[in-house]
This record gives C-alpha cells, sequence and structure tokens, in this order.
C-alpha cells in the first residue's frame, strides 16, 4: 500500500511539473522565438545588432533553465556547449557588432533556436499530457457526482462519452479512473521524456563535441604552457632571493671564520653558528620549495592523505570524506591537490567561514571532488578569487568546475576530472 501511495504521489507531482513545463513552452518558447526571428531579420537595419545579443542571451537562460530542470527533476544531463566571448571584446556600436557576429557564429544558439520550434510543439504535447493525465480525470469525477444534471438538456461530452444522466456520468468517471490509471502509470516517463526530446536537440552531435573539446584542449594547452612558465620563473625567482642568497652568506661567513679562526677564536664561532643557522634556513626553504612543486605526502601516501594533511592546517575546523579504490596518474593527483589547495586558501581567506567539508570519490570513470564551506558565499569564477586559475588547471586534463555560492552561503565548488585509477 505505501508503494502504491509513493508511486501515486511520484506522478502527481510529475503531473504538477508537466503543468509547469507546458506553460514555459508556450509563453517562453513562443515569445522569445518570435522575438529572435524579429531581431534576426532586422539586423540589415542596424536595428538587430543592439537586439540581437540580449535576445539571444534570453534564449540562453531559458535553455539553461530548461537543462537545471532536466537534471533536477529527471537526472538528465544536457551540457551546456556555448563558445566564450574573448576578453578583448570593444565596447560600444563596434563591440556589439562583434557580439552579433561571434553569437550567430556558435552552432549552439541555432541548436537553441530549433528547440524554441520543438519546445513549443512536441516539447508542450508531451509535457501537458503528462499534466492531464492525472488532472482531467477530476472532470469525470465531478460530472458522476451530480454535476452530469446541469446538462440533461444539451449534451456534455467528455472525451468520447456523452452525459446527460447518472449513467453516463458513471460512465466518465469510469473512464476517468481507466485515464488516472494511465497517468500514473505514464506521467513520470512523459515528464522524462520531455527532457530527452530537449536534450536531442540541445545537445551537440557528437562531430560537434569532439570539434568542441579540440578547441578547449587547444586553449588550455597554450594556458598549461604559460602555467609552466610562470611556475618555472617562480621557482627560479625563490631560488634566487631564497636559498641560494642564503647558501652565498654563509660561504662568505664560512670564508671569514677560515681567516679568524686563529686570530679571533671566538668570533669565528659566532660566525660559524650564524652559518649553522643560514643552512637550516635555507633547508627550510628548499623543502617548503619541493613542497610546492610536488608534496611528498602526495606521492607516499596518495591524494587524501594528501589533502586531509592541507585541512589540518586550516585556521577552523574541517571535515575530509576520501572513497578511492585506487590511485590516478601522478600528474591528475597533482592537479586535484593543487586545485583543493587553492579553494581552501580561498576559503580561509575570503569566506568568514568557520567550517569546512571536502568530499573526495571516484565514479564513472571521473574524479569528483567538492569542496563545501558555511562562510558568506557570493564566490564567483573570474572575480579575482582565484578560482579562474583553477579551472584553467583543471582543464588542462578536460576537467570542469562548478561553483555554488549564493550570498550569504553556503559555497560550493564542484571539480570533475575523468580518469581511471590503478
Amino acid at each position: 500500500m505505501n508503494a502504491i501511495r509513493a508511486r501515486v504521489r511520484a506522478a502527481l507531482l510529475a503531473a504538477g511539473r508537466g503543468v509547469v513545463l507546458s506553460i514555459a513552452s508556450l509563453a517562453g518558447s513562443i515569445t522569445l522565438f518570435v522575438w529572435t526571428v524579429l531581431s534576426i531579420a532586422f539586423i540589415p537595419l542596424g536595428i538587430g545588432l543592439v537586439t540581437t545579443p540580449y535576445v539571444l542571451e534570453l534564449v540562453r537562460k531559458h535553455a539553461n533553465r530548461r537543462r537545471l530542470l532536466a537534471v533536477t527533476w529527471s537526472d538528465i544531463r544536457i551540457p551546456v556547449p556555448y563558445r566564450p566571448f574573448p576578453k578583448d571584446l570593444r565596447t560600444g556600436f563596434t563591440g556589439q557588432v562583434e557580439r552579433t557576429t561571434l553569437i550567430l557564429k556558435d552552432p549552439a544558439t541555432w541548436r537553441d533556436i530549433r528547440w524554441l520550434l520543438v519546445d513549443m510543439t512536441a516539447g508542450y504535447v508531451v509535457s501537458i499530457l503528462a499534466g492531464a493525465l492525472l488532472l482531467y480525470p477530476v472532470e469525470g469525477f465531478v460530472l458522476a457526482a451530480g454535476l452530469w444534471r446541469v446538462f440533461t438538456d444539451d449534451r456534455y461530452w467528455y472525451a468520447f462519452v456523452p452525459v446527460d444522466s447518472q449513467a453516463t456520468g458513471l460512465a466518465a468517471a469510469a473512464l476517468g479512473v481507466v485515464l488516472f490509471a494511465t497517468g500514473v502509470l505514464v506521467s513520470e516517463r512523459l515528464l522524462r521524456l520531455h527532457f530527452v526530446i530537449a536534450r536531442s536537440v540541445l545537445a551537440p552531435t557528437h562531430e560537434q563535441e569532439l570539434a568542441r573539446r579540440i578547441d578547449r584542449l587547444t586553449e588550455t594547452r597554450h594556458e598549461a604552457v604559460d602555467t609552466a612558465a610562470s611556475e618555472l620563473r617562480r621557482i627560479e625567482r625563490d631560488l634566487h632571493d631564497g636559498a641560494q642568497a642564503r647558501l652565498v652568506a654563509m660561504g662568505m661567513n664560512l670564508g671569514t671564520v677560515e681567516a679568524l679562526i686563529e686570530k679571533d677564536p671566538a668570533q669565528a664561532k659566532k660566525l660559524l653558528a650564524m652559518a649553522r643557522e643560514s643552512s637550516a634556513e635555507a633547508l627550510t626553504e628548499l623543502r617548503d620549495l619541493v613542497r610546492g612543486i610536488h608534496p611528498p605526502v602526495l606521492a607516499e601516501r596518495g591524494l587524501g592523505d594528501a589533502v586531509r594533511a592541507l585541512a589540518l592546517r586550516l585556521p577552523f575546523a574541517s571535515e575530509v570524506r576520501v572513497e578511492l579504490s585506487g590511485r590516478a596518474d601522478a600528474a591528475i593527483e597533482s592537479a586535484a591537490y593543487f586545485a583543493v589547495n587553492e579553494t581552501l586558501t580561498n576559503t580561509a581567506k575570503h569566506s568568514g567561514a568557520d567550517r569546512v567539508w571536502v568530499d573526495i570519490h571516484h565514479a564513472d570513470a571521473m574524479l569528483r571532488v567538492s569542496v563545501t564551506d558555511n562562510g558568506r558565499g557570493g564566490a564567483a569564477v573570474g572575480s579575482g578569487s582565484g578560482l579562474s586559475g583553477i579551472e584553467r588547471r583543471l582543464g588542462t586534463f578536460d576537467g570542469i568546475m562548478a561553483v555554488s555560492s549564493p550570498a550569504g552561503g553556503p559555497t560550493m565548488v564542484t571539480m570533475e576530472i575523468p580518469c581511471e585509477l590503478s
């Protein structure tokens, strides 16, 4: 009995969601499709150059909202394949022309426009059917309860049943029961079918996805080369200004000791103590430098223990949960480690949190890491928080990052890197 109740509740929820989607398909998709067609048609007149980017931005928000509902309501993931705009995009009317050109050259834009057509037709029919199968039976029950008396002089049709008496009212109720039972069985499937239809239009083809990945890997390769060059310069600077300077000073002190060891043993003893301190400081700096390149705990004990070591150094409470059945490649472990390190550093500096949770697990050939804090929120990629650097680091391995950080918190940074464990 409990299973039947749960099934009916799930079907009713699917029906309500179907009604919401049908309204969005009619009101949203039809309106945006008309605006899009008019805006593109007015480009030769110059008006469309101003309006098209804004209209298509609304279309993208509408499509992204449907993507979010797809994964939230039916666990169907629809990729977001929009090309990013270049950072050096000009302002003013010239910038609007460039923006219009770039957005119209993006294949995802035309998939969005085709989806508007599909959503207002097939998408609408499927979604409204998911709701109607559970809502329309109510009318049959009301007719059987006595509403049929209103139609004794003028026959009323409930579907294919003419209602003008108690017997025909009961027939309408029987049909309602059949429709309701059908709705309980298929409403969730119809809701899922709606999102499957959307995915078939919005998602890029295999060839387009390969082309997009090639473009992304080309971009991240250049960024990886720049990052590696920057790291080499940092290592050279740290060696020159730190350990090297201390070793040079130690060598000078030892030279002075050699000259004073017979003339002034006391002064020579002081200089030897200073040289010993300089050697200890140089050794510490070299260890820190090596730890910054590839932490020994990461190489020896793996990603889980390395992240736990990071969490222990935080100035607030932390909880690390690791579920890994093996180890990833060293390069991927290193990228994940430094990504978590940068995220925790940002949390400590900017979030105002007093607790952080780190979850690391591997599923579906994907290493997934999430860092959640109870801080003030408001973090965003590109806001100078270091998240852009993390995104570039992960992009080198075809990884992705998502940030959820509403005002007031909490903040969740989720990172995924495709890999296999050994």
